[in-house]
């Protein structure tokens, strides 16, 4: 049985592991095609969003860690220039009725599932213990998925209800924009 919680410091090795197997620039075409993830965290990145809640962790019966998902808020993510620029994006954005801000929503992301352990209902586990820690500050979340990362797409949008709110150029890419509403529950 797999249990998700917040992560700690023992577990970030795991992560740095689990991150290393899906890096985009670690796996070929035909791997790409499974999803992937694109930033790659440092140790001391990793311990910094641990500091403040912000990493989630699945692990096996081994206590390997089998999936990871990271939140937190823009003053830690504008260390990247993409979010600073998803950022500027935000007066053009509404969700839900409301303007989207700093103050009202967090990064969510980068989530990264074990191939073994896919399509068995873990997204949905480590995406419910992030919401329930990260409702308590911010009532919207807000990501961005590579267009050509079907797969997270479809997975975020279908098993999730994330709603595409965006879609922009960044770095010769494009991305959508996504955000979701904090108070849903994802566990049927």
């Amino acid at each position: 049985m797999v249990k998700t919680r917040i992560g700690n410091k023992a577990d970030i090795d795991g992560i740095l592991s689990l991150q290393e197997k899906y890096l985009y620039r670690n796996l070929n075409e035909i791997e790409r095609k499974s999803g992937f993830v694109t930033t790659p965290f440092t140790a001391n990145q990793i311990e910094e969003i641990r500091l403040q809640n912000g990493i989630f962790i699945a692990e096996n019966e081994q206590q390997i860690i089998v999936a990871y998902a990271f939140a937190g808020s823009w003053k830690y993510f504008e260390q990247w220039e993409i979010f600073n620029y998803m950022v500027s994006r935000f007066p053009k954005l509404d969700f839900n009725g409301n303007k989207i801000t700093t103050e009202n929503s967090f990064q969510y992301g980068p989530v990264c599932i074990d191939k073994n352990y896919r399509g068995k209902g873990l997204l949905n586990q480590i995406f419910e213990e992030m919401r329930i820690e990260f409702y308590k500050k911010y009532p919207i979340s807000v990501t961005f998925i590579n267009k050509i990362n079907v797969i997270s797409e479809i997975a975020h949008t279908k098993k999730l209800g994330w709603e595409i709110i965006d879609e922009f150029e960044f770095n010769n890419n494009t991305y959508i924009g996504l955000a979701f509403d904090m108070k849903n529950s994802v566990l049927q």
